[in-house]
């Protein structure tokens, strides 16, 4: 039995077992097919977190980059992080937004857009499953790549950003750790995209699902690079971490400007095509300029509440800085820490 039957009966069994028991206790017996496709959401986010808790902990603990001196903060990545791998978002999403994709999507089709799927681009080829999955994978990533890169260059869609990137303890529980308004937004991009390309349902899974554990692993607090040419070919904390570098990853050309480097997900070719890579920089303090005492110590908040709060009240002054007819440059060091 291949892998994929394995996890195919895996499903089956915690759909039959806990959740559809649940979805009929709780009245929700008509949407019995979004209860299973949601059991795959589950079911790949519990094998994330024993990949992080054995694999990832493992190499946290054998080279760190640095030592862990704010448990506080991890484990408010760590509320983050199960919040978003046990797919409790997801449902949000799910009975929120999703509808609202699927209406317009509907409302196209009918208007006359056409169907089209990217595994018809060459038939006989993109039908073998490895080669489709590796094709949605480069594409999904390249939208990422260009998705973090707006995160970067507007100032009101930064505001929320920052929220990731105000972590000064970064490990391997920081992937997750954002506003909730920045996933919304990315997450209904991603959406949209797939419904665009006619991705099935099963290979979205599977190219989240690769894509979160890659993201978990780059977050870690591990002096750990793939070589010259690794480095290149797949995202390595080493890497990563020059991403979240102070005065690097964010504010490159000075105090409150946008910008970075290595804002790639999976595959650095995206930074080395678009000249925004950075690969010999060593690994240093994570975390924003203005979170410095010397450049104002803004305050991101400690706790969940507080960063979501806090990452709204900067996204309402930024867009008044918007309306007053600001040059769109975030607030500089003096800016106070909302």
């Amino acid at each position: 039995m291949n892998p994929m039957h394995w996890f195919d009966a895996a499903q089956q069994a915690l759909f039959e077992a806990v959740v559809q028991p649940l979805m009929f206790e709780f009245g929700q017996a008509g949407i019995l097919a979004e209860g299973f496709h949601a059991t795959g959401w589950l079911l790949v986010g519990l094998l994330q977190i024993v990949v992080m808790l054995t694999f990832f902990r493992a190499l946290e603990r054998w080279r760190p980059v640095e030592p862990v001196t704010d448990r506080a903060a991890v484990r408010v990545d760590i509320a983050y992080t199960l919040l978003h791998r046990l797919g409790l978002f997801r449902v949000v999403m799910f009975f929120t937004v999703d509808p609202l994709w699927d209406t317009l999507v509907g409302a196209l089709r009918v208007a006359g857009l056409p169907t089209w799927s990217l595994d018809g681009l060459w038939p006989g080829v993109t039908d073998i499953a490895l080669v489709s999955f590796l094709l949605y994978l480069v594409l999904f990533d390249f939208v990422d790549y260009g998705l973090h890169r707006a995160q970067h260059r507007f100032d009101w869609w930064w505001q929320l950003h920052a929220v990731h990137h105000s972590q000064r303890q970064m490990t391997m529980w920081s992937d997750n750790r954002n506003h909730l308004l920045d996933d919304l937004l990315r997450d209904s991009l991603f959406v949209l995209v797939a419904l665009a390309v006619g991705i099935p349902p099963g290979q979205f899974i599977a190219v989240v699902a690769v894509a979160q554990l890659v993201e978990s692993l780059a977050h870690a607090n591990v002096r750990l690079s793939f070589g010259s040419l690794g480095e290149r070919l797949l995202v390595s904390p080493r890497f990563h971490r020059v991403h979240h570098g102070i005065g690097v990853g964010h504010e490159s050309a000075g105090p409150g400007s946008l910008g970075g480097h290595n804002f790639a997900v999976l595959f650095p070719v995206w930074d080395a095509i678009f000249g925004t890579g950075r690969w010999y920089d060593a690994p240093g303090p994570t975390g924003i300029r203005d979170q410095l005492p010397e450049f104002g110590g803004r305050d991101y908040g400690r706790g969940f509440w507080a960063q979501q709060w806090r990452g709204v009240q900067r996204l309402v002054g930024a867009r008044e800085r918007e309306r007053r007819g600001g040059s769109g440059a975030p607030a500089g060091p003096s800016a106070s820490g909302t």
